[in-house]
């Protein structure tokens, strides 16, 4: 049973960040609210970036379940339907890791330049697009896997799933900056933009 302990706290301490976080995001509602393009920023990326850290942690226990079991001493985690299970809770904390990034970028207002709105837009639809492709990737366990193999090729699956949310995340970004030269000097001054692009720098 001490296998066991590594994973519940790990969960655990996810759904502990989480918590926090959207507390702090419920103290800076500025849903449907016009706001100054710096605080935009610092609020959107101070959002993804913690959603990221999350994802990659998920990624990281998930590419580790089919040869290790993640850790669970149990011989039922070694089968196709443990795999199977601890894939299942991967992709249950990604989407709410998701969950409340929708709520965070909701809640950052709308940037106050001529392409703001246009910006706000960008990131809500790549987060809720995020919210989709995750709650389909979740969908394809409800076949329960009868072999390795097939354990194995949902654990892929879903770990593209995650990482292809991150990787259209990263070109949405670009796209905001883009838009116009008031919208790239906020992301450039603010720094929770900055860890989030040194972090994805060393990735």
């Amino acid at each position: 049973m001490r296998g066991r302990f590594p994973l519940i706290l790990m969960i655990a301490g996810g759904i502990g960040l989480l918590l926090v976080v959207t507390a702090a995001i419920g103290n800076r509602d500025k849903n449907g609210q016009t706001v100054p393009a710096d605080a935009w920023a610092q609020s959107v990326c101070g959002a993804v970036g913690t959603w990221r850290g999350e994802m990659e942690a998920i990624v990281d226990d998930i590419r580790q379940a089919p040869a290790t079991g993640a850790g669970v001493e149990e011989p039922q985690s070694q089968t196709p339907q443990g795999t199977t299970g601890l894939v299942r809770t991967g992709l249950e904390r990604s989407i709410r890791a998701t969950d409340t990034l929708v709520t965070g970028i909701d809640d950052a207002g709308t940037p106050q330049t001529s392409k703001g709105t246009e910006a706000e837009q960008l990131i809500t639809q790549w987060a809720t697009t995020s919210r989709a492709t995750l709650q389909q990737a979740q969908a394809t366990l409800d076949h329960e896997a009868a072999t390795p193999e097939e354990a194995i090729a949902q654990y892929a699956t879903a770990a593209q799933a995650i990482r292809s949310t991150l990787a259209a995340g990263v070109h949405t970004l670009s796209q905001v900056t883009a838009l116009d030269a008031e919208l790239a000097a906020a992301v450039q001054g603010s720094s929770t933009c900055q860890q989030l692009h040194e972090e994805q720098s060393s990735t």
